[in-house]
């Protein structure tokens, strides 16, 4: 039996990016801008939702529900990441690191039920738009957020619980700018090979489901689009969707890049992998309030209301 002292280590070494440690003071320029623009982007939305009446829409609703969620996933990730690029803050206590990790897992599949929640509330409205209403009540808006933020946190608890139970010796850097599964799970001196099954089938299996479901939904949305008569009714429909199809893209292109190059892309620089991971934590909560700013007319001009009530004056 070995030592209680080499089954545990009390805290972790983060190194940043691999590589390219050197410009990490310039590094952390956009990652301080995209944070301030997320936090500044997500709460023009909230209020902006909250003050206008006619936004008070199932649509709206997720949305603002996601904006909440974008700026706690963008402060999980950024006020690290700008500890270790401008402070030299590379060490995070083992306990801290597996609360950022759930955290940002647990986040993240939020992320995802959210859009297939909105996937959803555009299939009501396009498809069976005489039974929108009765579908898409209050209600049932509060309880399909609540069976996301359920579904996340049930699935993410495991991963810190069979982190705990492995034993750990003098090997505590990672090369990452966060805590993330993989990277945390690697440092393990024993057999990891149910973290690994487990991480890999909660990705694949909230990927999988979550972007079927979207994939039925919009399928089902061009079949009704494409039946109506007019050119012009068809345009509208699909302008609804505009910012939607634009969140998800944004959304899930850099997180199965980062997910596949993590586990098969093994000719693929550290520092390109570590890159890419921080991305898609970043980029699209800064994202989201832009697309949805400039593609739905409500918020913006509710939006334009606010920061010049003269302009709609004079409409």
């Amino acid at each position: 039996m070995e030592d209680n002292a080499t089954h545990h280590i009390s805290s972790i070494f983060l190194v940043g990016i691999p590589g390219l440690q050197k410009f990490h003071c310039w590094i952390g320029i956009p990652v301080c801008l995209l944070f301030v623009l997320t936090l500044l982007g997500n709460s023009i939305i909230t209020v902006t939702i909250k003050l206008e009446p006619s936004l008070h829409q199932p649509m709206y609703f997720f949305l603002s529900m996601l904006a909440v969620n974008d700026m706690a996933l963008s402060s999980s990730t950024a006020l690290k990441m700008l500890g270790i690029f401008w402070l030299d803050d590379h060490w995070i206590d083992f306990d801290v690191c597996l609360a950022q990790m759930y955290f940002i897992h647990t986040l993240c599949i939020i992320e995802s039920a959210l859009l297939v929640a909105m996937a959803f509330d555009r299939y009501a409205a396009i498809c069976i738009p005489l039974r929108y209403t009765t579908i898409l009540t209050t209600s049932v808006v509060i309880k399909m957020g609540l069976v996301g933020i359920s579904r996340a946190i049930l699935m993410v608890l495991p991963c810190p619980l069979l982190i705990k139970r492995l034993p750990y010796h003098a090997k505590y850097i990672i090369s990452h700018t966060y805590c993330e599964h993989m990277a945390v799970v690697k440092l393990a001196s024993a057999s990891t090979s149910i973290n690994r099954a487990y991480g890999i089938s909660v990705a694949l299996s909230v990927m999988i489901l979550d972007l079927g479901l979207i994939a039925t939904s919009y399928i089902k949305i061009l079949q009704t689009v494409f039946r109506l008569s007019s050119q012009n009714s068809r345009s509208k429909a699909l302008g609804t969707c505009a910012a939607h199809v634009c969140t998800i893209l944004v959304s899930y292109t850099p997180a199965l890049f980062s997910f596949l190059t993590h586990r098969i892309g093994k000719k693929v620089p550290p520092s390109v992998h570590v890159i890419f991971a921080s991305v898609y934590l970043l980029v699209p909560p800064t994202v989201n309030p832009l697309v949805y700013g400039v593609k739905t007319k409500q918020i913006r001009d509710r939006v334009v209301g606010l920061f010049f009530p003269n302009k709609i004056s004079e409409k």
